[in-house]
């Protein structure tokens, strides 16, 4: 057995465990990362980017389509295989060979294997030989394993093999037919992009659309897949799923369902079962609870970060949480003082606050910050402000038709922002402006001075503000 020590070990090479090992690295310490995959993470070769290639092609068409003096030019279908071409050139046909060259060149050191704690600040790392390399580090292990699709637990599920949001990221042929298990975001996106292929497709949700967003980001979506083809079944319990042969029988409560292949989109679960995590006293399969600073509560060396703490499931806020967790480990082992009241440089306070999403599908759902439900529950003094973004000037110049809604979420003792939620075509290029204003608490009164380009869809926020009203200046 092989022993070596280092500085810091970050057990994940994805995305969270790239930016903590690179942030750690530039603040003069050593860092070893530890992958049993592939470098590069669930979101280069299973998630974000293979599921926004093979989305974007049907958005482009959709978008011609609307517009008169295009709409006429455009002819035939998707050339699927196209799309499936350069979906794998874009996980580089799942090599991992240029994120490897980039840890090197980045000064991080790659050991490929099976990581477990096995001890205080030891790590246990597994290769494909079973041979075995104890890690010991001198200051922190931070732990960015992910997470992994959960499978309910549905009688003959598990035995009708199932697809995962992998297999529908990574396939090469289009089923005829396709049933999705679940209401989130992989359901709705993965609905979108093969609706767009051509499969009959079939949405099973045990409740609405999108849950946790505002309900009429649901709602329109529902909607809008409806008028386009898609069949979706809301407020649904499954009682039974079989393949027989080449196809999958579903019973709910809905009726039979019938299809080629079913997706379970339900959810996930902490990639951590495997981890080593009874070795330090915590539960096997468990999220790991941490702090601000994305240190586990109990210890002084170990860090969570990323999907496996539970705390926002979204590559952008793993990476964020990265960048703080990678500084305040360097700031802790050189004795520098720690940031870590709130919007501090080590700490991921927006995770509580202000974390933004994109949902691909058509129409797009981009939001950040809290619901009008959740303002409530918290106590604040709410006004909801609702707006139709088809009367947007750059709107209706946009397509022919828009169809959209934007929603403001006011805290009206501050006077501020604390929430919105856009849906319609093309919104996600609106939520960034939606951040920074929650972000930076900036009052109504000083929004009036910024001024939104015109002919923009971005004239929402002007909207907002005619909708809420001047606040009149003191005497």
């Amino acid at each position: 057995m092989n022993r070596r020590e280092t500085d810091v070990v970050v057990i994940g090479a994805g995305p969270v465990g790239e930016n903590v090992a690179d942030r750690v690295v530039q603040g003069g310490l050593e860092a070893i990362i530890i992958e049993a995959e592939l470098v590069g993470g669930e979101c280069s070769y299973w998630a974000c980017d293979p599921s926004k290639a093979l989305l974007r092609p049907g958005q482009v068409l959709e978008a011609a389509r609307a517009v008169p003096g295009v709409a006429s030019a455009i002819t035939g279908k998707l050339d699927v295989a196209a799309v499936f071409a350069r979906r794998d050139a874009i996980t580089d046909g799942w090599s991992d060979a240029g994120q490897v060259a980039w840890l090197d060149s980045a000064g991080i050191e790659l050991v490929r294997g099976r990581g477990r704690l096995s001890g205080e600040r030891e790590v246990t790392v597994t290769d494909a030989d079973g041979e075995q390399t104890v890690i010991t580090a001198r200051h922190a292990v931070a732990v960015s394993t992910g997470s992994v699709a959960a499978i309910p637990d549905i009688p003959g599920l598990a035995e009708a093999k199932p697809w995962s949001s992998r297999d529908a990221t990574s396939a090469h042929e289009v089923p005829p037919r396709l049933a999705v298990i679940g209401g989130g975001v992989v359901a709705t996106e993965m609905a979108t992009a093969f609706a767009s292929f051509g499969s009959e497709v079939t949405i099973l949700a045990r409740h609405g659309l999108l849950g946790g967003m505002e309900d009429f980001a649901g709602t329109m979506l529902v909607e809008n897949f409806r008028a386009n083809g898609i069949t979706v079944h809301t407020d649904t319990s499954i009682s039974r799923v079989d393949r027989d042969g080449d196809q999958v029988v579903i019973q709910t409560s809905a009726g039979e369902i019938i299809a080629d292949e079913v997706l379970v989109a339900t959810g996930r679960a902490a990639a951590t079962s495997d981890l080593g995590l009874d070795n330090v006293g915590l539960t096997p399969g468990a999220w790991l609870d941490v702090d601000d600073t994305l240190r586990v509560h109990g210890f002084d060396w170990l860090y969570g970060v990323g999907d496996v703490n539970h705390r926002a499931l979204l590559t952008h806020q793993g990476k964020y949480q990265a960048r703080a967790a990678g500084d305040v480990i360097v700031a802790r082992a050189t004795g520098r003082r720690v940031s870590d009241a709130a919007w501090g440089a080590h700490v991921a306070t927006a995770d509580h606050l202000a974390v933004p999403q994109v949902v691909f599908t058509s129409p797009e759902v981009a939001s950040v910050g809290l619901t009008a439900a959740q303002a409530t529950t918290r106590g604040l003094d709410v006004r909801v402000i609702d707006y139709e973004l088809g009367h947007i000037a750059g709107a209706s110049l946009q397509r022919e038709h828009y169809q959209g809604r934007a929603r403001a979420i006011i805290d009206e003792t501050r006077q501020v922002i604390v929430g919105a939620t856009f849906v319609g075509p093309d919104v996600a290029e609106l939520v960034q402006a939606a951040t920074m204003a929650i972000v930076g608490e900036i009052p109504l009164n000083r929004l009036w001075h910024a001024v939104p380009a015109f002919p923009t869809v971005s004239e929402v926020w002007l909207r907002f503000l005619e909708v809420y009203g001047r606040p009149q200046v003191e005497a």
